[in-house]
């Protein structure tokens, strides 16, 4: 697998607040993988700073460019899309045209009608509530919206920054079943996720973070198995 995104030293800081110390990981073409630690360890800021949103000190190449001073468009159309935290759909417009919108560099319209279809069959109250304004749907029907516009873009790299927050137990499995596919679209994924055990079970390595750096990183199935990582993060007691 070739490589995708290289991230080399880096550090982000928030006026005198250091928030991202010395962090360096690479992630591959389809390849799975997962930022984990307490609230505050810097995750967020770290991919914040991957897709130009936060500025940084050290270097970050996505698909053997640099990142720095490049914009969004161009990142977008390169191949690299977020799912922000808080999911960032356009609460004004409808969901149909917040899916639009997910797929405005595209210019295979049937295939893009297509795979709307697609996700209005496996998602129906999506599909039920197209022509309605996405800012009513429900917290876990606006995660899913987001979700599915990321893939309307056809994204080589997604990130998805915190996708089950404040949601039901129903809706988190039906999240976690669309990131699962992923890997058999061949989309590399950096997950964040509250849950350490539900991120560590989709993704194939993590990075472990605390108080701003890299503390730990290895393949998931080790992390989990590991009972240190299972004490500290994913709040389990000792046998």
């Amino acid at each position: 697998m070739s490589e995708l995104l290289k991230v080399e030293r880096l550090d982000v800081h928030y006026g005198g607040i250091q928030a991202v110390r010395g962090v360096s990981f690479t992630l591959h073409e389809g390849e799975q993988a997962t930022l984990i630690g307490a609230n505050g360890a810097g995750k967020s800021s770290t991919v914040r700073a991957i897709t130009g949103l936060e500025r940084f000190g050290g270097n970050i190449e996505f698909n053997g460019q640099p990142v720095r001073k490049r914009k969004a468009e161009a990142l977008l159309r390169d191949g690299l899309v977020m799912v922000p935290e808080g999911r960032g759909i356009f609460a004004r417009m409808t969901v149909l045209e917040n899916l639009q919108m997910g797929a405005w560099l595209r210019r295979d319209t049937v295939t893009v009608k297509q795979e709307m279809a697609e996700i209005f069959d496996r998602f129906p109250r999506l599909g039920e509530r197209q022509h309605q304004l996405a800012g009513l749907l429900s917290g876990g029907e606006q995660q899913m919206l987001a979700l599915n516009r990321a893939l309307l873009s056809r994204p080589r790299l997604l990130i998805l920054d915190e996708p089950s927050m404040g949601l039901a137990p129903k809706m988190v499995e039906n999240i976690f079943a669309t990131i699962a596919g992923l890997r058999e679209r061949g989309v590399a994924l950096l997950l964040i996720e509250q849950n350490a055990r539900l991120a560590l079970d989709v993704t194939d390595k993590a990075w472990v973070m605390d108080s701003g750096s890299i503390v730990h990183h290895g393949e998931s199935k080790a992390l989990l198995a590991d009972d240190q990582i299972a004490q500290i993060y994913l709040g389990e007691m000792p046998v």
